[in-house]
Formats: structure tokens, sequence, C-alpha cells
């Protein structure tokens, strides 16, 4: 069994319930069977699958099937439950279940010694219409099944030219931006792109490097560009746009738009520099937190990345570990991201390493991001391979 510093072993099999079986719940199962192989776990999740997220842009090249992973799956290569439920904890119920020791999901109790509550964020979205698709749309079909509803006469402008818009560009819309570029490139189909984004340039929650780079791209690729516009609806083929300087409102043809809005929590937990849940500034002892749901009061990184997921979830597993033991001595969460790749279709892609100002662009770039997603795929499996 792997050496964890400072935890002892106490001579109890731990009863641990995970809410949330994304990057942070699956990071924490896999450390948590490393270091106590016969912890008792059970993952509370509404979905059949674990969703490998990140490549959900990717579905225009791959089936939607290369990225899930059957929670059955894990449970038999891991040895922990998957109870199929909904659940979106407060704090005066996380309250309840700290001196109750259990909850109730489907009927059933659920005992535990430990709660780790990685339940992530929802998905911003808006109302639309049948020819809009956001990302829940793309975590039950292929991006190559939805392109197949592609109106033929619709969404064209004056030269007859027919449009499709993405809205937003940040990591997200980016990334499914020049996938479905590079689409309609190898499918012959005849569609102009165009990118509709709030701000004045692409990428702005990066440094200039990466709008440089990526706005060059996407004038190779002939991607139409509206910045500082916001998106208001679509109305059949129209969109219907607003100017956000001058609050000037107008409309283009749209055949087919996709939505990016980023992600907004449905519950944000506040924990200290342990990742133990805080309610009314008292820590709760047996309830800890991790992933995009997750604020911790420290310095370490609160973006919200599979990056920041995982190494959350690790942590806050090594300090339920350490709790559980006789020294009780917990490590804080000091992590700084080491870097970010955002990929501009199956050859391209744009990030930093190490100094948020190291700008990589092309095949570096591109290297960086393999070995990242070939991490994941490796503690999937149950190896870790995480050093810092």
């Amino acid at each position: 069994m792997p050496f964890l510093p400072f935890y002892i072993p106490g001579q109890k099999q731990l009863k641990i319930v995970i809410v949330g079986g994304g990057y942070a719940g699956i990071a924490a199962l896999v450390t948590f069977l490393r270091h106590m192989p016969d912890a008792n776990i059970t993952i509370v999740d509404p979905r059949s699958n674990h969703l490998k997220i990140t490549h959900l842009h990717e579905t225009f090249r791959y089936p939607l099937e290369d990225f899930l992973v059957p929670f059955s799956v894990l449970e038999n290569r891991f040895g922990c439950r998957h109870v199929r439920a909904p659940l979106i904890p407060q704090e005066l119920t996380l309250r309840q279940w700290q001196n109750d020791k259990f909850l109730t999901v489907n009927d059933e109790i659920l005992e535990f010694d430990y709660l780790l509550v990685t339940s992530g964020s929802a998905v911003a979205s808006m109302d639309k219409a049948e020819n809009i698709f956001d990302l829940h749309d793309f975590m039950n079909a292929s991006g190559f099944a939805l392109m197949e509803g592609l109106p033929e006469t619709s969404g064209k402008g004056g030269k007859g030219e027919r449009f499709i818009s993405v809205i937003g560009g940040g990591a997200t819309g980016i990334q499914f931006l020049f996938e479905i570029s590079h689409f309609l490139r190898r499918r012959k189909i005849e569609s102009k792109l165009r990118l509709i984004h709030a701000a004045d340039r692409v990428l702005d929650q990066f440094t200039t490097g990466f709008s440089t780079y990526t706005q060059a791209r996407m004038s190779e690729l002939d991607i139409d560009f509206h910045p500082n516009t916001r998106y208001q609806e679509q109305q059949a083929d129209r969109i219907l746009l607003e100017e956000s300087g001058t609050g000037r409102k107008f409309d283009l043809p749209s055949a087919m738009s996709f939505l990016f809005l980023g992600k907004k929590p449905e519950t944000l937990l506040f924990a200290n520099a342990f990742g133990q849940v805080m309610v009314e500034h008292e820590a709760l002892q047996s309830i800890f937190t991790a992933g995009d749901c997750s604020i911790y009061h420290s310095l370490g990184s609160h973006t919200m990345t599979a990056q920041a997921a995982v190494r959350k979830g690790k942590l806050a597993a090594r300090n339920i570990l350490r709790h559980s033991g006789s020294l009780k001595l917990l490590e804080p969460y000091l992590h700084r991201d080491l870097g970010y790749v955002i990929s501009l279709g199956p050859a391209d892609a744009v990030g930093w390493l190490a100094l948020e100002g190291n700008v990589v662009g092309g095949i570096p770039a591109l290297m960086i991001k393999e070995v990242v997603e070939a991490q994941y795929d490796l503690l999937l499996t149950g190896t870790d391979t995480y050093v810092i």
C-alpha cells in the first residue's frame, strides 16, 4: 500500500459516500482505494456513466461512447457501489447529515463515516428553439449526429450562403468552433461559420497571446467574428443580437446555433483550507467538498477546470483518510495550475505552461494536451501518475 504522509490508519473500515461522479469524485475514489483498499465507497450520481466532459467537442470525430465510462465498469474495477440519483446538498441538509451520519437516497439509508460532495456545476443555459444546441445536447448525442439535422435551405444570407453560429468565445466555445469548422470541411458541407462573443477578443480570460493566436487561425479558416455582441434569442432561422456598447439590436441568418455560456454552480460550498465544508463559520468534521462546487479558504487554484477538480478531489480524499487516523494532521490546498491547453481542431492547440504568459501553440501545445489526457485515462484504470 503506497505511503501517505501523516496518515496512521485506524482499525475501522471506513464507510464513505461520494456525491458526484465527475472528475473530482473519480480522483477521490482512486485515492481512497490506493491508501485504504478495503474502504466501503458509494458514489451517488444521476447518470449511468462517468462522462469525460472535456472531450465533448471531439464527438464531431469520435462516437460519444468513447468518452463514457459506465459506473458499472467502475463498480467492477474498484469494488465501489453506484447509486443512480440526483442529489444537490444545501447547507442545512449538510448539517443534518453531519449530525445523523446518514442520508436517504431513493428511499435507502446510506450510512457514512465521511461524506465528500463533488456535485460539480451546471451548464449555464437559456430557453432555446429546436435548431439551437448547448453542452447538454452533446452529453446525449455526438456532434456528428446533431449536425445531421442541419437544414438544407434555411439560415441563408443575401448571397445564398448558409450560416452556422457559435455563441460564446470562451474555452468551450472555441474548441467547438474549430471542431465544427473542420467537420464542415471534412464533409464538404457548404456552410459559413461565425462566432458571436460578448467581449472584444476571444478567450478574454487569458492573456492576449491566446486571442492573437486563435483569431489568426479563425481568419485562416474564414470564420466570421462578431466581438462585443450579445446573443438575445433565435427566431426561426435568424438570431437576434445586441451590440454590447451601443445597445443596437440587429439580426443575422443562422440555420443552426450552438450556445456555450459557461458554467453556473447550482450549489456553491465553502470549505476551510483542508476541504471541510464550512456552515456558519463552523467546519463540519465529517463532510468535505471538492470540484467546481467548492471554494476553499486557501491559496490554491479555484478555476473550474478538470485539472483543479482532480487536485481538489485527491486532496480531500487524503485529508479524509488522515482525519480518520490518529494524528488528524491535515494538508492545506495549495495547488496552482501548471498550465492550460485549448484544442483548436484535430491538429492544433494553444495553451500556457508553467507561467500564464508563456503561451505555446501548435505541436507543443498538442503534446501537452495529450499527456494531460493520458494521465487522467490512467487514473480511470487505478494508476495515479499525478506527482505535483
